[in-house]
Formats: structure tokens, C-alpha cells, sequence
């Protein structure tokens, strides 16, 4: 603990020696998960802090502050002297006060090596207007901890649970707190009723009537020594008080029992409120634990909670307009510009599950599960529909299956941005860009295509080099970027086997097979069975076939 508050306190001292705002254009940022992006009151942009990235052996925090330009489609870079300290699973909250504030709460830091954490219990305000940090010293908040929730409601930062762990132990939290923006003072709520067991990680969103809605997270517990056993909540309550918001006010809890097609059991969602006085839920991940091992199950799907109705029900995209034409030839009884109440009278239905294997540059093939939300045989008509009609609505775009995105909505749009998956013991970390229209629900836009290069992934090491240390929280992408450079230098001696003009796949696939097989065996390890990396050696190599083509 001790060594982590040194290395804070390094950071900051590197941090304090800029002295001025310097805002530069710059690429999309790099890969990261469980930062914040958020959306400018006023402005179109949106607003993305913190986070972090893994790649293997070294875990790396951010507390950069980028600005994505809605209009443009560009990023750039915000540096504003003494931010606060790197960070990941924190909360940001913007209200419209004196040209927008940006309010950060908690979060934690990790050790390079990632075994050792620090919890935040800080708050600090971003002055949007003025480009200015501040850090708001009030004592009786919240303890140190991460994947809590924060929501601005009613002139008050209200938060709720997190977790706080540390070498030995960890304990997940249900306790509420209220900040108010106004005198700037902390209050612990002690609600009446019976709330939410201690989680984090949960949906929280404010109801019009200055309420809080809590549903799902997640929260482990030890049953024997040095075993866990983990809980993914489905539960909901609502938190509200009687009063105008005031300290004073007395709150109470109660559990709701929702209507409609409830989200499907999972943890690592993420959460945004849309228009039309919904909230919405997007991806995360279900983890079925084995005898030796835990695999995952990401999502990609959209869950909407109408607040007014108590319903949930699953965001289903309706193609575009004039695919959307073509699809409802034939049909009977079905109106133009039926919207999101014919998709809630729809009765429930059973997830769909859909695979998909995709290559990395490093000739890694992912296999993703995927599970829609609709009929399978309405999936499997439109797509025979689509491959009749020319193929739009089936080879439409959508952000792969991930947990731990980041979410912002803006104008009814909602956007996307990185996140990770699982592919066995790898974990993929995204940087790309997506945003849909809720309004619509027809069709995914991507505004920045994953980019496979930036996929780095280094086996673990049996030493660790403490030199490394200092570089490896800080965030290093110089680090990144001179690691690539190596791998590729190291495997420059066999080089990929090229594709002839005119030859076919077939023929490809004959005189190269033995490559591929080496690749995939180096890839996939030394117990894997044959069968399998001949599977995935063929996928390799017709993935690169194709693209050579």
C-alpha cells in the first residue's frame, strides 16, 4: 500500500510540472476499458477520462483527458496542470452548472504487475469552461473503492456500492452518499426498508421524480478458504424520498418487480440514459466456471428499462428505411412506422446464440459468442431475406461482444467506445467507436474501426523486471509501441507466405498449409489437439487469403 501511494505520489509530481492547458489533435485514443466518457452539456463532444489496459504482463492507468468531436468525427488531446492521479473504475458525472462540470469520484490504481490496488475515496470537479481541475476537499464521503455508481440528481451527486480490495481481502459495499453541489458537503442517506445487498458494478439511474433506480451488478463472496463464489444480481429497487431532495429528507427503499424481457443474467454491462425517459443497458459478459477454468460469454445486445412503464425490453434494430421495405413484402397486418411499442408487446423470447471467429494481425482466431436478443427464425428469414434482396441488413455493421465499455448519449445517439473481451487466458482490449441512433434503432455507424495492430499480447513472464515497474502503471504506449516493433522484428524471419495472381484459395491453402499449422500450434500452445489447430490454421489462412485477394 505503501509503495502504490509512493508511486501516486510520482505521478503527481510529474503531473504538477505542467503549467498550462495545451489542447492538440491527435489520433484515436489507445486501447482502454472501465474509463469514463461523458457528454458535454453544451457542446458537441464527448468527454473521455481514465481507464486502463492490460497487455499480458503489465497493467497500464491513464488519467489523460480526450475530447471527441461529434461533428467532425476527430479527437483531441486536453493536457490541464495537476489532474487527478491516474485511474480506472471511477465515476464522472457532468452537470450544466457554469458552462459544464465534469465530476470524477473514487476509482482505483494498480500495481504494474496487477496484484496490488488502491482504492480512491477523492473528488474532483473538471471546470469545462475554464479547462480547470480542482480537487474538493470535504471530509464524511464515501471510503476508497471502485465499480461504484454515481448519478447527478436534484443538485446532488448521489453513490452507491463499489467494492474495495486488497491483498489479503475485499468487501463489496451497499451504503449511499450524498454530495451536495450547493454547500459542498458530504452526507451518508440511511434509508428505510430493505435495499440492494452489497454490489458493484450495478445500472443506477435517476427517475424524473428525483428517485433512484438500482438493478443487477455483481459481488462475490468467500465460502472456504481461497475460494470465492460470485453473484450476478437480477434484482431492482428504488430509492426515493418524499422531500425536494434536501439533506434532511427522509429516503426509503423498495424492490421493484419490472414487466417485459429482463436482460439476461450478466456483469461488465454498461449503462446510459436515453431519451423518452429510458435507461438503457449494452453488453458485459456471463462467466460460466468450470473445473481448471472460467469462460466467458460477451454480449453486444441493447436492453431498454422504460422508467414510466417499469418494462424492460431488448433494443431490436429495424434496418434501414428502404431494407426495412423490402423486409415487409409478403407480410400481412403490419404498419408502416410501428416503433418501440409493437417491439414491447412482442412475447418473450429465448436468446439466440451466434458464433463468430474472427483473426487478429497476430493470427490469433477469436471465437465469439454472440446472442441476440430476437426469434431465431426471425434472425435466419431476414438473413435468406438479405441474401435474396441484396444483402444489406445482413452485412450490417455492429460493435463486437464486450464488457466494461464505455457509454455516452448526446442528441439521442447513443456512442460506444472500447471495452474488452476474452478470447482463453487473452484478453482483448478495443479502442473503436461506435453510436446509434435510439430514436431509430435501424442501423450501427462505425466512427472508428478497431485496429488489430494495436493488439499487443505478451505471455506472461516468470521474472519481473522492477525497473519495468515505474513505466508500466504510468501508461507507456512508447513502451507499447517499441514492444511491437521487437515481436515483429523477432518473427521477421519466416516471413507470411504471399499470395500468386490468380491463384484460388484451394491451391493456396495446399502450399501453405504447413505454415499455417506452425503458427496456430505456436499460437494455441503445445496441449492443443490436432484437430483443432488444423481448424484454426485454415481459418488463418483463408482470412489472409481474402484480404490478400
Amino acid at each position: 500500500q505503501e509503495d502504490l501511494e509512493a508511486l501516486i505520489a510520482e505521478f503527481q509530481n510529474l503531473d504538477a510540472k505542467k503549467t498550462q492547458v495545451i489542447e492538440s489533435s491527435c489520433p484515436p485514443p489507445s486501447p482502454r476499458l472501465n474509463g469514463s466518457l461523458s457528454a458535454h452539456p453544451e457542446k458537441d463532444e464527448l468527454i473521455l477520462f481514465g481507464g486502463e489496459y492490460f497487455n499480458g504482463q503489465k497493467t497500464y492507468l491513464y488519467n489523460e483527458l480526450y475530447v471527441y468531436n461529434i461533428r467532425k468525427n476527430s479527437w483531441s488531446k486536453v493536457e490541464i496542470p495537476n489532474p487527478p492521479p491516474r485511474r480506472c473504475a471511477h465515476q464522472a458525472a457532468v452537470v450544466p452548472t457554469a458552462g459544464g462540470q465534469l465530476w470524477v469520484f473514487g476509482g482505483e490504481f494498480a500495481s504494474p504487475n496487477g496484484e496490488q490496488f488502491y482504492h480512491y475515496k477523492d473528488l474532483w470537479v473538471l471546470h469545462l469552461a475554464t479547462k480547470t481541475w480542482e480537487q474538493i476537499k470535504a471530509s464524511g464521503g464515501p471510503s476508497g473503492r471502485s465499480g461504484h455508481r454515481m448519478v447527478a440528481c436534484k443538485r446532488q451527486l448521489i453513490i452507491f456500492g463499489g467494492f474495495h480490495e486488497s491483498a489479503r481481502d475485499y468487501i463489496y459495499y451497499n451504503d449511499v452518499y450524498a454530495f451536495n453541489l450547493d454547500s459542498f458537503t458530504w452526507s451518508k442517506l440511511a434509508p428505510s426498508g430493505i435495499g440492494p445487498a452489497p454490489r458493484s458494478g450495478c445500472q443506477m439511474a435517476t427517475t424524473p421524480e428525483g428517485g433512484i433506480i438500482i438493478y443487477g451488478g455483481y459481488s462475490k463472496q468467500r465460502i472456504k478458504k481461497d475460494v470465492d463464489k460470485g453473484t450476478l444480481h437480477t434484482d431492482m429497487f428504488l430509492l426515493k424520498t418524499e422531500g425536494a431532495g434536501r439533506e434532511e429528507d427522509k429516503w426509503a427503499w423498495s424492490q421493484l418487480n419490472p414487466s417485459g424481457v429482463k436482460p439476461t443474467p450478466r456483469s461488465g454491462f454498461s449503462t446510459a440514459i436515453g431519451p423518452n425517459n429510458r435507461s438503457l443497458l449494452f453488453g458485459g459478459v456471463h462467466d460460466e466456471e468450470e473445473e481448471e477454468s472460467i469462460e466467458g460469454d460477451f454480449f453486444n445486445d441493447i436492453y431498454f428499462y422504460d422508467i414510466g412503464k417499469k418494462r424492460w425490453f431488448p433494443g431490436q434494430l429495424k434496418g434501414p428505411k428502404s431494407e426495412k421495405r423490402k423486409r415487409r413484402r409478403g407480410r400481412q397486418g403490419e404498419v408502416e412506422g410501428a416503433g418501440d411499442e409493437e417491439m414491447e408487446k412482442q412475447p418473450p423470447q429465448g436468446p439466440v446464440e451466434i458464433v463468430k471467429e474472427v483473426v487478429a494481425e497476430d493470427g490469433t482466431v477469436m471465437t465469439i459468442k454472440q446472442v441476440i436478443s430476437g426469434p431465431a427464425e426471425e434472425k435466419e428469414r431476414s438473413e435468406s431475406e438479405e441474401d435474396e434482396e441484396d444483402g444489406a441488413l445482413g452485412q450490417q455493421v455492429e460493435p463486437c461482444p464486450r464488457s466494461n465499455a464505455m457509454l455516452a448519449v448526446k442528441h439521442g445517439v447513443l456512442y460506444v467506445y472500447g471495452g474488452m473481451f476474452e478470447v482463453g487466458d487473452r484478453q482483448f482490449t478495443l479502442s473503436d467507436l461506435y453510436s446509434i441512433d435510439l430514436h431509430k434503432m435501424e442501423e450501427w455507424k462505425v466512427l472508428v474501426e478497431m485496429d488489430p495492430k494495436a493488439q499487443e499480447w505478451l505471455e506472461e513472464s516468470e521474472s519481473d523486471e522492477e525497473e519495468d515497474d515505474m513505466e508500466g502503471a504510468e501508461g507507456g504506449e512508447e513502451e507499447e509501441e517499441s514492444s511491437e516493433e521487437e515481436s515483429e522484428d523477432e518473427g521477421g524471419e519466416e516471413q507470411h507466405p504471399s499470395v500468386q495472381p490468380d491463384e484460388k484459395h484451394a491451391d493456396y491453402l495446399s502450399r501453405t498449409e504447413q505454415y499455417w499449422i506452425k503458427l496456430a500450434r505456436s499460437n494455441m500452445g503445445p496441449d492443443a489437439k490436432e484437430k483443432k489447430v488444423v481448424k484454426v490454421a485454415h481459418a488463418m489462412a483463408k482470412t489472409f487469403y481474402e484480404d490478400s485477394v
